[in-house]
């Protein structure tokens, strides 16, 4: 009898260098295994260190503020919309304390028409407010047709401030969870657009911001009790912010959050999902011609000097 040919094992394919292979199992229920190239999650680390990286970068001055430019030309068609349709649009500016509201309210509203986009922002309520239900000193500041109201704080105080700090009782604060939704549903259902905002900021950031306030004299204004006291109740406003979300994040009428830690991205973040929110056309009008200007006939001007200038110091 002849010997038996012994059958030659299949070769194994070497992966080249630098190219080891991982074997990872594709799920719990086949136990397939997948293979897996040291390239391929070198690449997928790489990916992931790269979004990383572009959300940490800072946006280039000469970038942010053509952006910025781009959106506000946007802003101006949107008003002229809103005028021309005869919308009632609100939007609430939430968060916490230095989050960068203020900012963004002021890029929103500095190339607008105040008679068209104006901004609320109520001191604290009066003895007498205080008697009232509680919304009542908020409709009354309500767009009207062609209006867009920019509410710097709004009835979430209840929520936040007021729930933390003690400001009203458990009843009152209960009561505002139970209506709040029925009331937005109500303004919803009036033709009122309603678009809310949450500006949130790390506790380091918060802190770098407080410091940064201490340090310069035009904005120490900015830094009051309150904020000190929010800054040390941190967990106790993470804690309500929560809660009231759970309550008011419906759909007719839902929160959008603002990453707020980098102040530029978070302007041209949410303006740019501001102008998102409501389908506008360009409605600017052609520029107007200036006529050559008319010359006085037979006008006398009196004296300069029966004026009172201001003095010229500068």
């Amino acid at each position: 009898m002849g010997e038996k040919k012994k059958k030659k094992k299949p070769e194994e394919t070497k992966p080249e260098s630098g190219s080891v292979i991982t074997e990872v199992k594709d799920s719990k229920k086949s136990g397939k295994k997948k293979t897996v190239t040291l390239e391929k999650l070198q690449t997928q680390l790489e990916t992931t260190d790269s979004a990383e990286a572009k959300e940490k970068k800072k946006l280039e001055k000469k970038f942010y503020e053509k952006e910025l430019r781009r959106l506000q030309i946007e802003l101006v068609k949107l008003q002229y919309w809103i005028k021309e349709q005869g919308l009632k649009v609100v939007v609430i500016f939430e968060g916490r304390d230095a989050a960068g509201k203020g900012g963004t309210i002021k890029r929103i509203t500095e190339c607008l028409n105040p008679r068209i986009c104006r901004v609320v922002a109520l001191p604290a309520p009066t003895e007498r407010e205080k008697t009232q239900w509680y919304f009542e000193r908020y409709i009354q500041h309500l767009p009207s047709a062609g209006e867009m109201v920019i509410m710097d704080r709004s009835w979430y105080n209840r929520s936040g401030v007021e729930r933390v700090m003690g400001f009203c009782t458990e009843a009152d604060y209960r009561e505002f969870l139970r209506s709040c939704p029925e009331f937005e549903r109500m303004l919803v259902r009036s033709g009122i657009t309603l678009i809310k905002y949450w500006f949130s900021v790390s506790e380091e950031e918060q802190e770098k911001r407080f410091q940064a306030r201490l340090q310069d004299k035009t904005k120490l204004w900015k830094l009051s009790p309150m904020d000190l006291q929010s800054r040390a109740r941190w967990v106790e406003y993470s804690k309500a912010k929560d809660e009231m979300f759970a309550y008011t994040d419906i759909k007719q009428a839902q929160w959008y959050v603002v990453d707020a830690d980098d102040k530029k991205k978070a302007r041209l973040n949410c303006i740019h999902h501001l102008l998102s929110m409501i389908d506008y056309k360009d409605l600017t009008p052609k520029p107007l011609e200036l006529p050559p200007r008319p010359k006085a006939h037979g006008y006398i001007r009196p004296p300069i000097t029966d004026q009172t200038f201001v003095p010229k110091v500068y």
